[in-house]
């Protein structure tokens, strides 16, 4: 997502499992920049959103990305990653 000069990561999701998953947005701009958010979706079926701080852009617009993964419970070591989902970048977008 972006506004004026700010840049910021957002997931919608909606856990229809019935059990517990933790969820990663991360947003990674120009030079490296990466802001890391962690989400814990309730495990009910009403919709919700995960949300990265906004944060200001140093690149041209488009130049940042975003990347959520929803994994389950359980040790880091052994939770299923369940979806990888990443954005894309503007039609003509360098960076």
């Amino acid at each position: 997502m972006a506004r004026g000069k700010a840049v910021w990561g957002r997931v919608y999701y909606r856990n229809t499992t019935g059990e517990e998953l933790r969820s990663v947005l991360t947003l990674m701009g120009p030079g490296g920049r990466t802001v890391e958010l962690h989400c814990a979706p309730a495990a009910h079926d009403e919709p919700g959103t995960c949300e990265t701080p906004r944060v200001p852009s140093s690149g041209t617009p488009g130049s940042a990305t975003a990347i959520a993964e929803f994994m389950g419970a359980g040790p880091v070591e052994e939770a299923p990653l369940l979806l990888r989902a990443g954005s894309e970048r503007a039609p003509g977008a360098r960076g």
